[in-house]
């Protein structure tokens, strides 16, 4: 059993922005998390729980996530992405991070739990921090290319 608590963040919305996620399974702890220039809260929130998933080596895996985001949540708990899916995503944002996140949760049996942020919930507090440090480090900050393509284009229009 494998427990990923995740948590995303955005200054300014787009802005930048971080990922933060805690991956534990008996004595093993890993935090990891990375940050972009430009990007929203939705995609950190989603790509934190990519990361986590990814981390994972062995296919098969029962994995637990915990989310404080309603929009990753909900979207797979309900089973929204996939009739996301059959329309080709048609009007949805972030659908290069959702085709990334399907790929890798058919790898594993995933259950998602919804907890409140900012909730003295001790992992989610963590992966906050972990998410708002990486969104301020401004020597790491990645591109968000998919992101910042999808915006140009829309700004051209």
């Amino acid at each position: 059993m494998i427990e990923i608590y995740t948590d995303g963040a955005a200054s300014g919305n787009p802005g930048p922005g971080g990922y933060g996620v805690i991956l534990r399974s008996g004595a093993h702890y890993k935090e990891l998390s990375g940050g972009f220039r430009l990007t929203t809260n939705n995609r950190m929130e989603l790509l934190a729980v990519i990361v986590g998933l990814n981390t994972i080596k062995k296919p098969g895996a029962q994995v637990t996530i915990y989310s404080d985001s309603k929009y990753v949540v909900d979207s797979v708990e309900k089973k929204w992405v996939f009739g996301w899916v059959k329309k080709g995503f048609k009007d949805k944002k972030n659908k290069d991070l959702w085709i990334r996140f399907l790929a890798v949760y058919k790898l594993h049996d995933v259950k998602f739990i919804w907890i409140k942020g900012h909730n003295d919930h001790p992992e989610n507090e963590r992966c906050d921090v972990l998410a708002v440090a990486a969104s301020r480090n401004r020597n790491s900050l990645e591109i968000d290319f998919e992101f910042e393509a999808e915006k140009n284009k829309n700004t051209l229009l």
